[in-house]
């Protein structure tokens, strides 16, 4: 923790401090905040969730003008795997610690700079120059897009960016695809079995511009808005951290999160409400760019250890004795 607050302060960062609790998580259909009730004197009940990410209050904050923010807490998800046996990767626990920082002014090139040397002087201040860990070397990444990695096993990204291509696709390689499947479940049916393994092995290793059906909160490429100015890190064998070039329309930013709001009914999830003071934030922020990291799977790295429970003092597996 000490390294990450020292980078930011010679970068000049302000640290801000944003909420566990909150009446409006964010809409991702993948993710399950937890769900509580705030109960007041009088009785009133009111929905209330525990964090998933700071991102909406990071996002207010550039709206207000600050220019370069981070925050470093805790965050909560519920429905995912924790604990694991011996010798198997487990990098989940319900409650962990994230680094999110944003810069205005700036597109995700900038940030894909700030990681890199964020966890070289991390790494550096733990084990000297020019270490190893899970036989990284830190000082030499990889930097490749989307459409490049897909070219790696034969397919031309830019003709299959329709969910029925997207799918033909994976069936032509042998998967199962069900007319239920959305272009995501096509799209992960090939990358986690074919692209995700041989990420981040050698060398760290950055993948950008995924598809605009992908975009999360990023924007369109303007030169080619069939793809997201989004990059992912993953070294070691683990996906941590996720990038974007923000997006500033309060418009497409409502539309997304009402299909992600709906896309979440259909799945039985939670359908939270939309926070609107994020979305008129979205609308008054400059252009900026911002990324969470996942601080337990950067220690996982540096250790060299496959379980997030090894570098916790009080992972989930022990307190509820799963």
């Amino acid at each position: 923790m000490e390294g990450i607050r020292d980078f930011f302060a010679m970068e000049d960062f302000n640290e801000i401090e944003t909420p566990l609790m909150v009446a409006a998580p964010g809409m991702e259909p993948n993710l399950s905040p937890f769900k509580t009730v705030l109960h007041d004197e009088k009785g009133n009940k009111t929905a209330a969730y525990l964090v998933t990410s700071p991102e909406y209050p990071c996002k207010k904050m550039l709206a207000a003008g600050m220019e370069k923010i981070f925050s470093l807490g805790k965050v909560f998800r519920n429905e995912e795997p924790y604990g694991a046996l011996a010798g198997t990767v487990m990098a989940h626990n319900p409650e962990f610690t994230m680094l999110e920082w944003y810069r205005a002014g700036v597109d995700y090139t900038k940030i894909m700079d700030d990681v890199e040397r964020l966890v070289q002087y991390c790494y550096d201040a733990v084990n000297g120059p020019m270490s190893m860990a899970r036989g990284l070397s830190f000082d030499n990444w990889e930097r490749i897009s989307v459409k490049e990695a897909f070219a790696k096993i034969g397919l031309d990204l830019d003709q299959i960016l329709t969910r029925d291509t997207m799918a033909k696709a994976a069936a032509g390689k042998g998967y199962d695809v069900a007319p239920s499947d959305s272009f995501d479940d096509c799209f992960f049916k090939i990358f986690l079995s074919e692209i995700e393994p041989a990420l981040g092995i050698d060398r760290p290793t950055i993948l950008y511009d995924y598809p605009i059906q992908m975009a999360a909160l990023s924007r369109a490429k303007p030169e080619d808005p069939r793809y997201a100015e989004r990059f992912e890190v993953y070294a070691g064998g683990l996906e941590i951290a996720n990038a974007f070039s923000e997006l500033t329309d309060a418009v497409e930013q409502r539309r997304r999160l009402e299909e992600e709001r709906e896309l979440r009914g259909k799945h039985g999830k939670d359908q939270p409400p939309v926070d609107e003071d994020f979305i008129a934030a979205v609308g008054q922020m400059p252009p900026s760019a911002g990324i969470a990291l996942g601080v337990d799977r950067l220690v996982m790295l540096f250790a060299g250890v496959d379980r997030i429970e090894d570098v916790m003092l009080f992972p989930a597996s022990e307190i509820f004795n799963n």
